[in-house]
């Protein structure tokens, strides 16, 4: 870590008691997950909030990680269930629910090697997918009364078949660009055990009522997704939630 990582941080901690202040980071070997890190090192403080329900995980990466004791103790610890629990993710989770703030010091403290050999590899991603579809509903979902989801493929889907039933009620359609899933006109959920299967409309986005979860990856499409939620005059955290 950089020589005034501890000073700075604690500065930050000190004027923001329940805070989880992160920083950012450069990487080792050079190059090395180079979305996540540009990612981690740019996300606004707005960001630092509405981008908690992505697969990138905390929006402070857990070795930058600055906290009072007393906030450690208060949130309750690390989860030790061992290889494969997503400790940092349950115990940012946790910040939050109880009111924590999450900060990031724009300046980079830390040198952050990569290997393959992390325990972070050692997590499944369907682990992390429930914690994070659970998040979503208690947070968001739970809030709104009916919403769009943002990609009629594989991972929009997908979110909807995680939902509970009142949530999946909520969903109003799907969205998509891809001409040849918005001809379909519908996505029939098979495994539902009611009767008729639920329909659920597939429009194209410029047809769609805000507002919408987004299951489309950020920094994927050249920019072409974030242009299009800027000229829909979007607001986030408010219009839609970045899920992917």
């Amino acid at each position: 870590m950089m020589p005034q990582r501890v000073r700075l941080q604690y500065e930050a901690a000190t004027l923001h008691p329940t805070a989880i202040v992160g920083c950012q980071v450069r990487r080792v070997p050079e190059g090395s997950t180079e979305r996540y890190t540009r990612w981690i090192n740019s996300l606004s403080p707005e960001q630092l909030y509405t981008q908690v329900y992505t697969s990138h995980g905390p929006t402070v990466v857990m070795p930058t990680w600055f906290c009072s004791r007393d906030w450690f103790l208060k949130v309750g610890q690390f989860d030790e269930g061992g290889k494969g629990v997503p400790e940092d993710l349950l115990f940012f989770y946790q910040s939050l629910r109880l009111g924590g703030s999450v900060i990031r010091v724009d300046e980079c403290l830390l040198v952050y090697r990569y290997h393959q050999n992390a325990a972070t590899h050692s997590v499944l991603e369907e682990t992390i997918w429930i914690l994070r579809v659970d998040f979503l509903q208690e947070r968001v979902l739970s809030q709104w009364d009916s919403f769009t989801i943002w990609n009629a493929g594989k991972q929009g889907r997908k979110l909807y078949r995680s939902l509970n039933p009142t949530n999946q009620k909520k969903v109003r359609a799907f969205c998509d660009v891809d001409e040849n899933k918005i001809k379909k006109g519908f996505y029939t959920y098979e495994e539902s055990k009611e009767r008729p299967k639920p329909k659920i409309p597939i429009l194209h986005f410029r047809d769609a009522s805000p507002p919408f979860i987004v299951c489309v990856k950020l920094d994927m499409t050249g920019g072409v997704l974030e242009d299009i939620l800027l000229s829909l005059k979007l607001t986030e955290g408010k219009d839609y939630y970045h899920f992917n």
